[in-house]
Order: C-alpha cells, then structure tokens, then sequence
C-alpha cells in the first residue's frame, strides 16, 4: 500500500513530493509540454474546472458533450464536439488525433437506480480500443474504499446511494479490464471551494480523515495525473 502524496504549487511550477512505501521521498516536475485532452463530462462543475485548468496550462481542449451552454465562456478557447456519451462511434471519432481522455462523469441523481456509468465505461472503452488514444482518467466515488473507517465511506455509500455504488464500480470493473492505460480517481464529499494545489493523495485508500475535497483540486489532481504517467494502473484516493 502506497503512503500519502503531498501536491502543492511552488515557484509558479507544479511539483510533487511522493512519499513511497520505503519511506523515501522524491521530487519530480509533472509538467511534460502541451497535451491534447478530449474533457467528458465538460459541462458539470468538476469538468469545467478541468477545461478551465487545461487551458490555463497550455494543454489543447475538446469538450465532448450533449449540451455545450455551459462552456460558452471557453468557446474561443477550446474545440467544442457535440455528441452522445453513450455511442461508442460518436465518441471514437471525437477521441481520434488526442492523447488522452479525461472523464468527470457522474450521476445527475445518485439515488436513482440506473446504469448511467456502467454504459457510458462501455462505450467510452470500445471507442478507445478502436482509436489511437490509450490514457484516460476517470473520477469515480470513494464510496468504493471498503476498508475506510474514518470516514465510514463503503458504508455511508452502501446504505444511502446503493445504486450509484454499484454503478460506479461497474464503470470501474469495466475501464480496469479494457488494457487501456488508466487511473480512477476517488474523490469523496465535493465542495465548491476554490482551487489550492494543496490536498492529499494516497493509492488505494482514500486519505485518512479525508471527508471533503474541491471540485477545482480534483480537477487540478487530474491534469497532474494525465501529465504524469506514474500514476497508470492506479485507484488513488484524495482529500483536501
């Protein structure tokens, strides 16, 4: 099990100190030049902070979407691709020419009983498979983390969003099962507080006491991970 990273911004350069399990610590710059991201999910209130915060970063925007009202801010700034999440061919063709996919998908109502995810992870896998784009990153829940004790997350997900629980660990079994080169990002409790660039992260477990974190530093953790590709293969939990 890996220990807690610790990301903060410094000197205008994003770097990060990662403590490993033999207990050293090493410094490495996240930044690798200019990236094409295609941004599912672009228009809820994580993704918008991932168009906002790629731009910011240089990196080359797609917005894949049903309804792009909501980017009209970024019009100038991005390429905008209107389409179904749930077609593997819409999305295939949106991917191509990109090096990799960021997802901020989630239900529009965790308490309903759907398969919103599971279908979207189905599509979004066949669409990658058959394109040229392997990286993908993808938010999740940290109702998943089963051995959390403070806090109870498998718990409080199993007894108020059961739906929404198996759903997002349907989209997980099926994204961790298609060879694509993944991360699966489980964030709890969102809030609407600004960015910081600081907040935990630790691999397979969500931080401990991690009760909150913002939906500006999950997407700030996202693009840190798309950056870097230490991170593939990975369930990582993160809190401010």
């Amino acid at each position: 099990m890996g220990g807690e990273s610790f990301y903060f911004p410094l000197s205008g350069t994003v770097r990060c100190l990662e403590q490993w399990r033999g207990g050293g610590i090493i410094s490495r710059d996240a930044m690798e030049g200019n990236m094409k991201l295609v941004v599912l999910g672009a228009t809820g209130g994580v993704g918008l902070e991932v168009v906002k915060q790629a731009i910011e970063r240089g990196h080359s925007v797609t917005a894949f979407v049903r309804a792009p009202e909501r980017l009209e801010p970024f019009r100038e700034q991005i390429t905008i691709v209107q389409g179904n999440l749930l077609n593997s061919d819409e999305l295939e063709r949106a991917l191509e020419g990109h090096d990799a996919a960021l997802s901020a998908i989630g239900p529009r109502d965790p308490k309903a009983n759907g398969r919103l995810l599971e279908s979207f992870a189905t599509a979004l896998a066949s669409a990658m498979l058959h394109s040229s784009i392997r990286r993908v990153i993808v938010v999740s829940v940290a109702f998943l983390f089963k051995d959390v004790i403070i806090p109870p997350a498998y718990l409080f997900g199993r007894l108020l969003f059961p739906h929404h629980v198996a759903d997002a660990s349907a989209m997980e079994n099926i994204i961790m099962k298609s060879g694509l080169d993944w991360t699966i990002l489980r964030p709890p409790q969102f809030t609407d507080k600004p960015r910081t660039g600081k907040y935990r992260v630790r691999e397979g477990r969500l931080p401990r006491f991690g009760f909150t974190i913002s939906r500006a530093d999950v997407a700030d953790y996202m693009i840190r991970a798309v950056e870097n590709r230490a991170s593939i293969g990975k369930i990582v939990g993160v809190s401010n």
